[in-house]
């Protein structure tokens, strides 16, 4: 059975908890040299947030939000891109923008405030971060539209929360996707909390995936600790909007069942809102220890292999954070430099106050309150 052709509570597994092939699955058609590169990512965004999050308790690094749980999500789905393909993420996708080819630093500087970090090279195929929830869904499906009317044959990558089905730009998104058959994958990472809303209380459906019913195109659950799975899904999902089959539409919209092991951001405290006991049961389905138990089980993967890439992430990203912090760190008043072309009164008004209280109490007090 095709992995998209199916009920929406059909959810597609190829690993168990355990990272074993399931009876009846299939392992998808990658080498078995990708198949270890898709592993050496999920370590560098498992040990890229480990980083972030140290970075951020010390002061050297802003707001994070943190994307523990969600690498085998991340990088299974953009793995399933072509080049040519365009990724929309939001503002927790820091794995799946890295393997579409944005820079390490790019991300580490976002985070750090600095303007240059929201700047996309010119070669990369990545809409800038998404912080306001949803408001990337109706952006992918207007350029996914302009694509199919120029007669080019791209797919685009929509990712988003569970929290974001929740709010209009979601629904008016998917409906026209739908309206207009744009070639358009929408990946909702359902990691169970919108922030401290839990999944039950944001809708009485069954799954998220059924939800495109309603948009005439289909709808499909994944494991989404399950880096196998969601490659094989989104693949399938790719290759449907750049050429759908008879009586097909191009969207597709899938639900990536998935945790958040860390909080939302480093300003939140889960353990307010959800049981330690819950987060445990949810850690038992870790998609790095499954992938690396599936890779060393059936040959590809050995000790001295798994030596070399911590060693290689690891200075990776060590050479990554003396990059970024050797550079410019923005001034307050830079924040009000690139909201508009022209700065409006009301933002000046803003701009001459803060200057006014930094003169009059300096810095470190301000620090201090």
């Amino acid at each position: 059975m095709s992995t998209i052709q199916r009920d929406p509570d059909d959810r597609v597994q190829i690993l168990d908890d355990s990272g074993h092939v399931r009876e009846n699955a299939a392992v998808p058609d990658l080498s078995d040299d990708r198949l270890v590169e898709m592993y050496r990512d999920m370590r560098l965004a498992r040990h890229l947030d480990e980083r972030a999050v140290s970075l951020q308790r010390q002061g050297r690094m802003g707001t994070y939000p943190p994307m523990s749980g969600q690498e085998g999500a991340q990088v299974g789905s953009a793995y399933a891109l072509d080049a040519e393909d365009w990724m929309f993420p939001s503002y927790r996708e820091h794995a799946a923008v890295t393997v579409h080819g944005m820079p390490l630093s790019r991300t580490m500087l976002y985070w750090m405030g600095s303007e240059a970090g929201g700047k996309i090279p010119e070669d990369v195929n990545v809409f800038t971060v998404a912080v306001p929830i949803a408001t990337q869904v109706p952006h992918a499906t207007g350029m996914a539209w302009a694509s199919k009317l120029r007669g080019e044959e791209r797919a685009f990558l929509c990712y988003f929360g569970d929290g974001a089905t929740s709010e209009g730009d979601f629904h008016e998104g998917l409906n026209f996707a739908g309206v207009f058959d744009v070639p358009a994958v929408f990946f909702c990472n359902n990691n169970q909390w919108a922030i401290s809303v839990p999944r039950d209380r944001q809708t009485a459906s069954e799954t998220l995936a059924q939800k495109a019913t309603a948009y005439g195109f289909e709808g499909v659950q994944v494991d989404g600790m399950d880096p196998l799975a969601v490659y094989q899904v989104t693949r399938d999902a790719v290759e449907k909007a750049k050429g759908p089959g008879p009586g097909e539409l191009r969207p597709t919209l899938i639900e990536a069942v998935q945790y958040r092991f860390g909080a939302h951001t480093t300003a939140d405290d889960p353990s307010v809102y959800r049981d330690e006991e819950e987060v445990e049961r949810w850690k038992q389905k870790d998609p790095l220890p499954r992938m690396e138990t599936f890779l060393r089980s059936t040959g590809r993967l050995d000790d001295e292999t798994v030596d070399a890439i911590e060693a290689e992430i690891e200075d990776r990203v060590a050479e990554t954070i003396e990059e970024v912090e050797s550079m410019h760190r923005p001034e307050p008043a830079e924040m009000f430099e690139y909201v508009y072309r022209d700065m409006p009164e009301r933002l000046d008004e803003q701009l001459r106050y803060l200057q006014r209280i930094r003169d009059e109490h300096g810095d470190d007090a301000l620090l201090e309150g």
